[in-house]
């Protein structure tokens, strides 16, 4: 498997979430998917909670956290 580039999935811009990190071209901000994660949910959960992430922007978000 092919480690993801957080650098691909993650931007900081303050004038997004005031620069919290967050999925590319969305305003789902990296905790609430680790949080999720955290919680038990599976990427397969978050994606049908928030249907514009793809699994490898969860997994590009805790490569980031990482």
């Amino acid at each position: 498997m092919k480690r993801v580039q957080w650098q691909d999935h993650i931007v900081i811009d303050p004038e997004i979430r005031h620069g919290d990190p967050c999925i590319r071209g969305t305003r789902v901000p990296v905790r609430t998917i680790v949080a999720s994660l955290a919680d038990g949910a599976t990427i397969e959960e978050i994606i049908a909670s928030y249907p514009q992430l793809s699994a490898e922007d969860a997994q590009g978000a805790l490569v980031y956290v990482a």
